[in-house]
């Protein structure tokens, strides 16, 4: 209950970051009067940058074990924040359709929960695992029309994979860890706004991405490890895009 009350939390802090963002936007001038970047709806190739943030948390099936313990009663992954780098390289396809490539350097932390049965009274155990990590996503960009000649809304999906720089998995000798894998792939779906200034293209950009494969390494003997099935990874993203 407490973990889900802590990711609406996050969704609701993104949701007021693009609203905020448009709400900026929709008071600029320089959308309006003219037809920004006319040429740039002719363009095959263009590239970008774009910032963000993200919050992300595991979804955990237990193990066998763990109906047999007796000592952990919840193992819960909190949300965590945390922060994206990336360049925008963007292929158009057909007039509403474009392939993306946005290999992203991104700053992240997660954590595992576990509440344990003690004789006086439930004690608490948080499990931190720093992660930096590339994502190479390739994804889908369907986008409509221009509106008001300066406006645009698109969705979008495609899979990614994760390499993390900092994982624990090799540490052959460490037995009181929870080991995660080097590789994730996970498929997200987003959606986003364009808004064309006379210089650039500003878009603001919610993605939610799941993990397909189980990033769980287990550690022998080692009780918050033998507990966990399989960890996959879930991440909303807030990004706001620069494009010229």
């Amino acid at each position: 209950m407490q973990n889900t009350h802590i990711w609406h939390q996050h969704t609701v802090y993104c949701r007021q970051i693009i609203v905020a963002i448009l709400i900026m936007i929709s008071g600029s001038t320089a959308l309006f009067g003219q037809k920004n970047l006319a040429d740039h709806d002719y363009k095959k190739v263009y590239f970008g940058f774009l910032m963000g943030y993200n919050s992300t948390r595991f979804d955990i099936e237990h193990s066998a074990d763990f109906i047999n313990n007796d000592s952990i009663k919840v193992v819960e992954s909190p949300t965590t924040p945390g922060f994206n780098l990336g360049i925008i390289s963007n292929l158009k396809l057909a007039k509403r359709l474009d392939l993306r490539f946005i290999p992203t350097l991104v700053f992240a932390e997660k954590k595992l929960r576990y509440t344990e049965i003690t004789n006086f009274a439930d004690s608490t155990f948080t499990n931190t695992i720093e992660s930096i990590y590339f994502d190479f996503p390739l994804s889908l960009k369907y986008k409509s029309d221009r509106f008001n000649d300066n406006f645009r809304f698109y969705i979008m999906a495609g899979i990614r994979l994760d390499y993390d720089l900092a994982s624990n998995s090799k540490k052959r000798r460490a037995n009181d860890i929870v080991k995660l894998g080097k590789y994730d792939w996970s498929g997200e779906v987003g959606f986003g706004f364009n808004f064309y200034f006379p210089m650039f293209i500003f878009s603001p950009e919610i993605k939610i991405a799941r993990g397909l494969n189980n990033v769980h390494v287990p550690t022998d003997n080692y009780r918050y490890s033998e507990v966990l099935g399989a960890l996959r990874s879930r991440t909303i993203t807030v990004s706001i895009q620069f494009e010229g």
